[in-house]
């Protein structure tokens, strides 16, 4: 959960109370160039105060630096710039500055806080193409360098690029910088190209996937990528450029209503502005105070609100018993004693069937008894028979036995039986006895027996 009293979304555009720089120190020493001259401006009393963050609080790979300091009364400006470790061309920095209201272009340039003012300081380079602020930069005469040059400055969303072509060479006085005559708070924010009177076709050749064109002796400003949503390329194109050392107000105009169009926030710039603002570290005891009073009441309402979606989670549970008591009451036996419906063996379908099986079962024929001379005696029943043949099944085929297949099964075995069998077959155990023990005697045998006897005798 954030820990910050004022939460606020990630934006998607700059906000107007933000100043965004990017360049590129040609050194391999940044961090001890800045370290030195913040603790020569705290000295002094420009700077509030400043703060170089531990190895392990930084990004991996960059030192980062925190300052504060005043521009008008009660108008604090805080600020984060993050340094890239030593590398084999240069070292790439990115300025975040934030203020308390609306940034305004006449305040000192915030890059000018952090380094020293030194001609030969190393770090007013821009990142993108290298040229460098506050000077002129006339482009590559190779077509090919040129093109790599434009087409760099077209991709940048950190820096305004501006181009400027001579009608014709210009004296001492028109060969100076034209970003001189800017506000302090563009001065490291514009980078300025000059094209020579016999560059212009292959300025505008150049271009011409873009649609931008740049006029005879006049400027353009570039629009960067992504392009502001309200820009115009006509409305920010200068006709006519004087370089005679004069300021030229047409072209100071147009890049000043180009940096204060709401633009998409610089690539890179959304992870710096939220450890701005999220992670700041330099409170005086005051802010300190009112921070912390206001993670107080923030919590104080989280708790308040958590307190208030127990109650109801409570209020539904007793209203749910409530319910189920009810419903165990008028049902006459608790719920949970109530068992599930017991699956039934089968269909109405399957148990018809069965029923005709067993039918077709005890109707089926008895296999005949073996004549004496073909086959011996054969055990009153078997295994399977035994198994296979129920007390029910016997009786049902009994009872199902005609006095006509009686009689049939008496005539058919009447010549094959001797006295002996008979004898045998008088002195043969009871009915009641054979019913009671069906695994002796099958049905069959004992069926087709009992006439017999009865007629020896």
């Amino acid at each position: 959960m954030p820990t910050s009293p004022t939460d606020r979304p990630a934006p998607t555009t700059t906000p107007p109370t933000l100043w965004p720089a990017r360049g590129r120190f040609t050194g391999s020493a940044a961090a001890g160039v800045l370290r030195k001259h913040l603790q020569r401006l705290k000295d002094d009393g420009a700077v509030e105060d400043f703060l170089e963050l531990p190895e392990d609080e930084s990004p991996t790979g960059r030192r980062v630096f925190e300052a504060r300091w005043q521009v008008e009364v009660a108008v604090t400006v805080r600020a984060r710039l993050t340094v890239a470790k030593g590398a084999g061309h240069g070292q790439e920095w990115q300025l975040l500055a934030e203020a308390e209201r609306p940034w305004d272009l006449r305040w000192p340039s915030p890059a000018a806080v952090f380094w020293p003012a030194e001609p030969d300081g190393g770090w007013a380079h821009e990142s993108a193409t290298g040229l460098r602020f506050l000077e002129v930069n006339f482009l590559p005469d190779e077509d090919k360098a040129l093109r790599r040059v434009l087409r760099d400055a077209l991709r940048d969303s950190w820096t305004v690029h501006v181009v400027v072509h001579e009608a014709m060479t210009p004296d001492a006085r028109g060969r100076g910088p034209l970003t001189r005559f800017l506000p302090p708070g563009l001065h490291h924010r514009v980078v300025e190209h000059r094209a020579t009177p016999q560059q212009l076709r292959a300025v505008n050749w150049a271009l011409r996937d873009t649609g931008l064109e740049v006029p005879r002796g006049g400027a353009l400003v570039l629009p960067g990528s992504p392009a502001p949503d309200s820009w115009n390329a006509a409305d920010f194109a200068v006709r006519s450029v004087f370089l005679d050392g004069s300021e030229p107000v047409e072209l100071v105009d147009a890049v000043t209503r180009f940096a204060a169009l709401p633009t998409p926030l610089p690539e890179g710039a959304g992870e710096q502005l939220e450890a701005l603002r999220e992670q700041w570290h330099l409170y005086t005891l005051q802010e300190e105070l009112e921070r912390q009073r206001a993670l107080v009441a923030m919590y104080a309402e989280a708790l308040e609100a958590m307190t208030r979606s127990r109650d109801l989670y409570r209020e539904a549970a007793e209203r749910a018993h409530e319910a189920l008591a009810a419903y165990r009451e008028n049902a006459g036996a608790p719920v949970d004693e109530v068992s599930a419906p017991s699956r039934p063996a089968g269909g109405p379908l399957q148990q018809l069937t069965r029923t005709f099986e067993r039918l077709k079962a005890a109707r089926a024929p008895r296999p005949a008894a073996p004549r004496p001379d073909t086959a011996s005696p054969a055990p009153a029943a078997t295994a399977d028979s035994t198994t296979s043949t129920t007390p029910a099944a016997s009786a049902e085929s009994t009872a199902s036995a005609t006095p006509a297949a009686l009689g049939e099964s008496t005539a058919s075995a009447a010549p094959a039986v001797s006295a002996p069998s008979a004898a045998a077959a008088a002195t043969a155990p009871s009915t009641a006895s054979a019913e009671s023990a069906p695994a002796q005697d099958s049905s069959g045998s004992r069926s087709a027996s009992e006439p017999s006897a009865r007629r020896s005798s």
